[in-house]
């Protein structure tokens, strides 16, 4: 069944329709969304526009995306570090190496492959066979806490929260150089890199992101750090902290050329997950301990 993706516009007036949608759709390219306008599979106010319209606030986007091509997602008994589950949600403690959901070549091994084996049919169809219950992601590289919806209702509720950043989340990291001050605010706009669509960079016109950081060890060179997200862009953590000056310690892609340590994997964890339940709309807070890889690099790191 074709998917229909409906957006509100609430910020970046004068954006080009095309950049607009590739920075609102990142699981997309910007010339695969160049093609449903130019195919008038995408409409605004009801209305087919070209790639170069600029979007006003409150346009009304539709963007239709056809059907996927249907593929078998197989349950599989992989072991997984629950943390908490219920008949609405699951907390999930993800190790550094797991992938979340399947992709095109990768379709099994990952998180949900093992979550279907586990929850069997309870999990929100939402965001369709390829991701079935996933509300929000990390990093394959990136460890720690992630919820899970077990129905659509529970789904809708945890994505406006997300949506509306009522989401506490916090994380820890090993960035490169030491701070002056104890904590910090980083504010940058976040899109896709000009220079590699694979990567997203600092640019002018991209969505606003907010990052706070609190030093919680200072070695030498390198600094133990805790950040909470008041907004969640892809690569959040890793890009403002490159844009400061202290990219993560392993990071292969916004870190360091060469390999520090032997590390091909970016330090860091999401370590506590706070948010209201959707159905007892009471709030729930849990943290994770630090896992091995983490706690022997620091003491590594102690003893520089």
């Amino acid at each position: 069944m074709a998917e229909s993706i409906h957006i509100i516009v609430k910020d970046e007036e004068g954006t080009r329709l095309d950049k607009y949608l590739s920075e609102q759709l990142q699981d997309y390219t910007r010339s695969f969304l160049q093609k449903k306008i130019d195919e008038n599979n995408v409409t605004v106010n009801g209305r087919c526009e070209s790639s170069k319209y600029k979007v006003k606030i409150n346009d009304n986007i539709v963007v239709e995306i056809p059907s996927p091509v249907q593929v078998d997602i197989v349950a599989e008994p992989i072991p997984i570090d629950i943390v908490y589950e219920d008949h609405d949600i699951i907390i999930v403690n993800k190790g550094q190496d797991m992938v979340v959901h399947p992709a095109p070549g990768n379709y099994t091994g990952t998180l949900v492959n093992a979550l279907l084996y586990h929850c069997k049919d309870n999990l929100s169809g939402i965001n369709g066979e390829i991701r079935p219950g996933i509300v929000h992601r990390i990093d394959k590289d990136t460890s720690g806490l992630l919820m899970i919806a077990k129905n659509d209702k529970a789904h809708l509720k945890l994505s406006i929260l997300l949506q509306e950043h009522d989401i506490s989340r916090k994380y820890h990291a090993l960035v490169y150089g030491t701070f002056k001050e104890a904590e910090g605010i980083v504010e940058a706009p976040i899109g896709r890199s000009q220079q590699d669509r694979k990567k997203m960079a600092i640019v002018n016109g991209g969505r606003y992101a907010k990052t706070y950081y609190r030093v919680l060890e200072t070695f030498k060179n390198f600094t133990y750090i805790e950040l909470t997200l008041f907004t969640g862009r892809t690569h959040q953590i890793r890009v403002h902290m490159k844009h400061i000056g202290h990219p993560l310690l392993g990071d292969p892609v916004y870190g360091s050329s060469r390999s520090v340590f032997g590390l091909d994997k970016q330090m860091l964890h999401a370590k506590t997950l706070g948010f209201i339940h959707p159905s007892t709309e009471e709030y729930m807070e849990f943290d994770s301990s630090l896992p091995e890889y983490f706690t022997r690099m620091i003491d590594k790191l102690r003893r520089i």
